[in-house]
C-alpha cells in the first residue's frame, strides 16, 4: 500500500497504531516475536542516520504529515522495529549502544564466557564480576522506566553497591565450593549473577523506588508517580534477566565439566574459550528474547492496589472510574 497524501496517511492511522507492536504484546508468542526483533543484534550496526530517519518517519506518520510517496506499511513497521530497538520508550532519546538490548547477546557472551573460563583465580573473579557489573549498571540505566532523573552522584552511589554486592556474593561462594567437585565450581557465576541482579538493577533504579514510575490511563494520560508501580516492575525484570542468564550460563558449565572428564580440555585448553562463547552465543540468542518476553513492557496494575494518597490525589483531578493504571516496566 502506498501513501500518497495526507488524508490517506489519516485514514491509514486509524489502523495502525505506532504507539503499541505490530504483535499482539497480551499474549506470550506476541511478545516474543516483538523481542525477537527489537533484541536482534544487527540492529546495532544500522547507522545513526538511518536510526534518525526512522525515528522521523514514525513522528511524521503519527502527526498525519505527508510521507515520501514510495513509503510502504511495511517500511513503517520496520522503522518502528529500529525505534523501538534504539530510543527509549518514555523520554524518546537515542540510547547508548552497548545499553540497548540488541546489545545483550554480543556483550552476554563476551561477559559470561569470560566468567565461566576463568573462574578458579580471585583477581579473574574480581575482574570479570567487576565488569559484568558495570555493564548491567548500564543496561539498568539505560533501560530505566519512566523520566526520573539521576543525578551524578546518585548514579555512582548505586554502581559502587551494586558492583561491591556482586563481587563479594562471587569471591564468597568460591570460597564456599573450593573443595566440591569442578561443575559446581563453574555454576558459581550463575550464583553470583543471579544474586547481583537482586542488588544491581534496583540500585541502579533507587529513583523510581524513592520517587515512582509514571503512571498512565488507559487513554495515555498521565497521573502521577507510583513507588508501588515501580517495585511491581523492577520485580518482574529482575526475574527476566535471571531467565535470561539462566539457560547459558548452566548449560556451558556442563559442556565444559563434560570436556574436562574426557580430556579434552587437558589435551586442548584453548578450546575452552571459544567453547564458552559458542554454547552462549546460542544460548543467549534465545534467551534473551524469549525471557525479556516473560512480562509486558506495558506492565498494568489495579488502580486500588496504588498507595492510598496517590489513590487520593487521582479522584480529586479526575472525575472518571479508573480501574487499572499502565507503565513502563523497564528491560
Amino acid at each position: 500500500m502506498i501513501f500518497r497524501e495526507k488524508q490517506d496517511c489519516e485514514e491509514e492511522a486509524k489502523k495502525i497504531n505506532l504507539d503499541e507492536s505490530r504483535y499482539d504484546q497480551n499474549t506470550y508468542m506476541g511478545r516474543a516475536k516483538h523481542f525477537i526483533q527489537t533484541t536482534n543484534p544487527l540492529n546495532l550496526f544500522v547507522s545513526s542516520r538511518k536510526l534518525d530517519d526512522a525515528k522521523c518517519l514514525i513522528q511524521s506518520y503519527k502527526c498525519g504529515t505527508q510521507l515520501p510517496e514510495d513509503t510502504t506499511e511495511n517500511d513503517l513497521w520496520k522503522s518502528k522495529v529500529l525505534y523501538d530497538s534504539a530510543f527509549h520508550p518514555d523520554t524518546g532519546e537515542k540510547m547508548m549502544l552497548i545499553g540497548r538490548m540488541s546489545a545483550q547477546v554480543p556483550m552476554n557472551m563476551l561477559i559470561t564466557g569470560g566468567m565461566i573460563t576463568f573462574y578458579k583465580s580471585t583477581p579473574a573473579v574480581i575482574f570479570w564480576q567487576w565488569i559484568n557489573q558495570s555493564f548491567n549498571a548500564i543496561v539498568n540505566y539505560t533501560n530505566r522506566s519512566g523520566d526520573v532523573v539521576q543525578t551524578d552522584k546518585q548514579i555512582l552511589t548505586s554502581y559502587a553497591f551494586a558492583t561491591t554486592g556482586a563481587v563479594s556474593t562471587a569471591l564468597g561462594l568460591n570460597a564456599l565450593v573450593k573443595k566440591m567437585p569442578p561443575l559446581v565450581g563453574r555454576l558459581v557465576p550463575f550464583a553470583a549473577v543471579a544474586a547481583a541482579n537482586c542488588i544491581n538493577i534496583p540500585m541502579m533504579r533507587a529513583q523510581e523506588l524513592k520517587h515512582g514510575t509514571p503512571i498512565f490511563d488507559a487513554n495515555g494520560n498521565k497521573l502521577g508517580y507510583s513507588k508501588v508501580a515501580a517495585q511491581y516492575g523492577i520485580s518482574q525484570v529482575i526475574l527476566s534477566r535471571i531467565a535470561m542468564a539462566l539457560p547459558g550460563m548452566v548449560l556451558t558449565p556442563v559442556v565444559l565439566d563434560y570436556l574436562e572428564k574426557r580430556g579434552t580440555l587437558c589435551r586442548y585448553p584453548w578450546l575452552a574459550l571459544p567453547t564458552s562463547l559458542g554454547v552462549l552465543g546460542l544460548c543467549l540468542t534465545f534467551a534473551t528474547p524469549l525471557a525479556c518476553a516473560f512480562f509486558n513492557q506495558k506492565a498494568s496494575l489495579p488502580f486500588a492496589r496504588l498507595e492510598n494518597d496517590l489513590k487520593v490525589e487521582v479522584c480529586k483531578r479526575y472525575d472518571d472510574k479508573i480501574e487499572r493504571v499502565f507503565f513502563n516496566k523497564g528491560l
